[in-house]
C-alpha cells in the first residue's frame, strides 16, 4: 500500500516554484536519499490532489516529468511506481546527485545571509548547529 500523500508531499502555496516542481523536486529527493526505493508505489494522481488541495493536472504534469526522466514508470493496474536504477548508479554519483539537489537551497540561504549581511562564520556555525539537531 502506498504511503499517504500528507506524509510524503507538502507544498508551500506562496513559493516561488509552482506546486509541480515542488512535487518533482519532493520526489527526487525522496529517492536519492532512499525514502522511496525502486519499486515503490507513489500515491494516486486523485489521492494526491485531494490531500493537498491541487488540481490533479498539477499532479499529473509533475508525475509524468518524472516519468520522462526515468525516475518513475506507470505500471498497469499500480500506478506509478519508482523506477529500478540504472546499473552502475550508486556510490558516489548517488552522493553527487544529492548535493546536486541540495545545492538551490543552499544557495538560496547564502544569497539571505548576503541580504542579512551575515557573517559566514557565524552562518556556517548556524548551519553546523542546525544538521546536528534531531528532525
Amino acid at each position: 500500500m502506498p504511503p499517504q500523500p500528507s506524509q510524503l508531499f507538502s507544498i508551500v502555496p506562496g513559493s516561488t516554484d509552482p506546486i509541480y516542481r515542488q512535487l518533482v523536486d519532493q520526489v527526487r529527493r525522496l529517492v536519492a536519499g532512499g525514502q522511496l526505493a525502486p519499486g515503490d508505489a507513489l500515491p494516486s494522481v486523485r489521492e494526491v490532489a485531494l490531500q493537498l488541495a491541487v488540481n490533479p493536472m498539477t499532479v499529473s504534469k509533475a508525475y509524468g516529468l518524472l516519468e520522462l526522466e526515468g525516475l518513475l514508470e506507470r505500471r498497469r493496474g499500480i500506478g506509478m511506481i519508482v523506477a529500478d536504477r540504472p546499473a552502475g548508479r550508486g556510490g558516489a554519483s548517488a552522493a553527487g546527485e544529492r548535493l546536486a539537489l541540495l545545492r538551490p537551497t543552499l544557495e538560496r540561504a547564502a544569497r539571505e545571509a548576503r541580504e542579512l549581511e551575515l557573517d559566514p562564520d557565524t552562518v556556517l556555525s548556524l548551519f553546523t548547529t542546525i544538521l546536528k539537531e534531531s528532525p
